[in-house]
C-alpha cells in the first residue's frame, strides 16, 4: 500500500520528539512496557488492533493516571494493615547536665548524674477500637478495590477510543481504494464516450457528462485521501509519542467476533462489570467511614514497652553516681507505659463526623442504584446496537453485489447504445455509495462490539 505523506512542520516534529525523549516516565506497575521505537526511514510498523491497544496503554495519560491511583490505593492498604501491628524502634540518647560541684546529679534535679545514657528498644501498640475491629483496613481495602475497578473502566474506555480510531483509519483506507477504483471506472467511461462520439454513436453531451463524472470522482479521491490522512493522524496521537506516520494497520473488519446470546451477555455484565464493582466498593468504604466516625465515642488504649538502659555509664552492670556506695548494679531493664484516653466532651465534633459519614454513605448507595440501572440500560442499548449493525451487514453486502451487477449491465447497454450516460453515471454512483455504506457498516459493528465489551469484558 502506498504510504501517506503527511505535511507537518519539521521543527514541530523535532520539538515534540525531543520533549518526549527528554521526559519519559516509568509506567506504573501493571501498565504495558514501552514499545521499542521505530528507526527513522525503516520499514513501516504493522499494527493489529491488539498492538494498538497495547501501545495506547503506554502513552494515554488518563489511563496511566488511573493505574497510578490504583497503585497509590494499594500502598494505602499496605500501610493500614501495617498500622494494626506493633511498631518497633531503637532510641539512643546522651544527656549532659552541667555540674554544680556539690551533688553528683548536677544542676538539674530531674537527672541522675551529669552524664546519663539511654539505650532503648521500644515497642508501641495502639489498641484503639479501629485497630481491634480492623475498620481502617476494611476501608483501605475497599478504596483499593474501587481504584482498581476505575483503572479497568479507564482501560475499557481507552479500548473503545482506540477501536474507533483504528477502524476509522481502516474504513478511510477502504474508501480511498474505492475512490481510486471509481476514478479508474470514470476514466474508462470517458474513453468509451469519446470513442462512441467519434463513431457517431453518442452525442457530445455524453462526453461532457462523462468528463464531469470523471472530475467529480477525482475530487472524491482527494477528499478520501484527506480523510485517510486525518484518520492516520488521529490514531498516531494515541499510539506514538512523536506523531509517527510510518505505520500500517491490519484490515480485519471481516473478522469481527460474533455476539453472545443476550442472557450470556447479561451474565458477563453482572459478573465482570467494573462500574458496578467500583460503586459497590465505594459504598463499602463509606460504611467503613461511618464505623470509624462512631469509634470516636470509644476510649483508646496505647501501650509502650521499653527495654534497655538508662545509666551514668554504658554497660551491663554500672555504678549509680547518686549511690556509689552500693557498687555496680544490673543496668538493663524495662518499663511499661499504658495510656487510656476516654473522650468526654468535644463540642459536637464526633457527632458531626458521624452525620457527615452517613451522608457519604447515603450518596454512595444512591450512586450504586443509579449505576445498576445505567448498566441495565446500556447493556440493552449496546446489545441492540451491535445486533442491528450485524444484521445490516448482509443487506449492505447484497446492495454491493446488486450495484456491481447493475454497473456491469449498464456499461454493456451503454456500449450497445441501449442506455444513456445518465444511467451509467447513476449506476457508478450507486456502487460507490453501496461500497462506502458497507465499509461504514463494518466499522459500526466493530465499534458497537467495543462499546458492549465495556460492560461485559472480552467475549
Amino acid at each position: 500500500m502506498k504510504q501517506i505523506l503527511v505535511l507537518l512542520l519539521p521543527t514541530l516534529c523535532s520539538f515534540v520528539l525531543a520533549q518526549t525523549r527528554g521526559n519519559q516516565m516509568q509506567p506504573p506497575s501493571g501498565a504495558p512496557a514501552t514499545p521499542a521505537p521505530q528507526a527513522a526511514g525503516g520499514p513501516p510498523i504493522t499494527l493489529t488492533l491488539r498492538d494498538a491497544l497495547t501501545r495506547a496503554q503506554v502513552y494515554e495519560p488518563q489511563f496511566l493516571a488511573a493505574m497510578g491511583n490504583a497503585e497509590i490505593a494499594h500502598e494505602d492498604a499496605v500501610q493500614a494493615r501495617a498500622a494494626m501491628r506493633p511498631g518497633f524502634g531503637i532510641s539512643s540518647q546522651y544527656l549532659n547536665t552541667q555540674g554544680n560541684g556539690t551533688w553528683p546529679s548536677g544542676r538539674f534535679v530531674t537527672n541522675d548524674g551529669v552524664h546519663v545514657y539511654r539505650e532503648w528498644a521500644i515497642m508501641h501498640q495502639d489498641l484503639s477500637p479501629g485497630t481491634l475491629m480492623g475498620t481502617a483496613v476494611e476501608r483501605a481495602s475497599a478504596l483499593e478495590a474501587a481504584a482498581r475497578a476505575r483503572a479497568e473502566i479507564a482501560r475499557r474506555g481507552l479500548a473503545v477510543t482506540v477501536t474507533k480510531a483504528y477502524y476509522a483509519l481502516v474504513g478511510a483506507q477502504r474508501k480511498y481504494a474505492t475512490a481510486q477504483l471509481s476514478l479508474d471506472q470514470a476514466g474508462r467511461f470517458l474513453t468509451i464516450s469519446q470513442d462512441l462520439e467519434r463513431g457517431g454513436e453518442a452525442a457530445h453531451s455524453d462526453v461532457v457528462k462523462a468528463q464531469l463524472q470523471y472530475n467529480a470522482q477525482e475530487q472524491t479521491l482527494r477528499e478520501a485521501r484527506l480523510a485517510m490522512d486525518t484518520a492516520r493522524l488521529d490514531l498516531s496521537v494515541l499510539l506514538f509519542p512523536n506523531l509517527e506516520q510510518n505505520f500500517q494497520v491490519v484490515d480485519d473488519l471481516h473478522l469481527a467476533p460474533l455476539l453472545p446470546p443476550l442472557d450470556e451477555a447479561r451474565t458477563l455484565a453482572a459478573r465482570d462489570n467494573p462500574d458496578l464493582r467500583a460503586a459497590m466498593d465505594t459504598l463499602r468504604s463509606a460504611r467503613a467511614d461511618v464505623g470509624i466516625a462512631r469509634q470516636g465515642y470509644l476510649p483508646t488504649l496505647a501501650v509502650d514497652l521499653i527495654w534497655g538502659l538508662e545509666a551514668n555509664q554504658i554497660g551491663w552492670r554500672t555504678v549509680d553516681v547518686a549511690f556509689p556506695e552500693r557498687g555496680a548494679q544490673a543496668t538493663p531493664g524495662y518499663f511499661l507505659t499504658v495510656v487510656l484516653n476516654v473522650p468526654i466532651w468535644d463540642w459536637g465534633v464526633r457527632r458531626s463526623k458521624v452525620r457527615q459519614a452517613r451522608v457519604h454513605q447515603t450518596q454512595a448507595a444512591v450512586e450504586l442504584s443509579v449505576t445498576q440501572r445505567t448498566i441495565l440500560r446500556n447493556l440493552s442499548a449496546y446489545y441492540e446496537e451491535a445486533q442491528t449493525a450485524r444484521a445490516q451487514l448482509d443487506l449492505l453486502r447484497q446492495q454491493v453485489d446488486l450495484a456491481t451487477e447493475s454497473l456491469r449491465l449498464n456499461t454493456l447497454r451503454y456500449q450497445a447504445g441501449e442506455a444513456t450516460i445518465l444511467e451509467l453515471v447513476d449506476a457508478q454512483n450507486t456502487l460507490l455509495q453501496a461500497q462506502n455504506a458497507l465499509d461504514d457498516g463494518l466499522v459500526r459493528y466493530r465499534v458497537a462490539v467495543a462499546n458492549l465489551q465495556t460492560l461485559t469484558g472480552t467475549f
